[in-house]
């Protein structure tokens, strides 16, 4: 699976993982902010999906859900690695 999908120029992991900052600068931290990392993913990958194309019946949108989790998962994990890196 490739993250490279660009939306008005923008990538949309990096929109992804600034939501998760934002939600951080927020007060939310530990599981509760894995937790939004998901959420924000799930949404912005499904209404990516559907931007692209709607999904039709249970597989699209299973794959648009799946996507949209896979993305917040990436963006949650890209930030911990950037953050362990930084700090050694």
């Amino acid at each position: 699976m490739e993250f490279d999908q660009i939306v008005n120029g923008i990538p949309l992991i990096f929109v992804v993982m600034g939501l998760v900052e934002l939600a951080k600068a927020f007060g939310l931290s530990g599981k509760v902010l894995t937790a939004a990392s998901f959420a924000i993913g799930l949404a912005l990958g499904v209404l990516y999906q559907i931007s692209v194309e709607v999904p039709v019946g249970f597989g699209g949108w299973f794959g648009a859900a799946v996507f949209g989790l896979a993305l917040g998962l990436v963006a949650s994990k890209v930030y911990d690695a950037i953050r362990s890196a930084a700090v050694k």
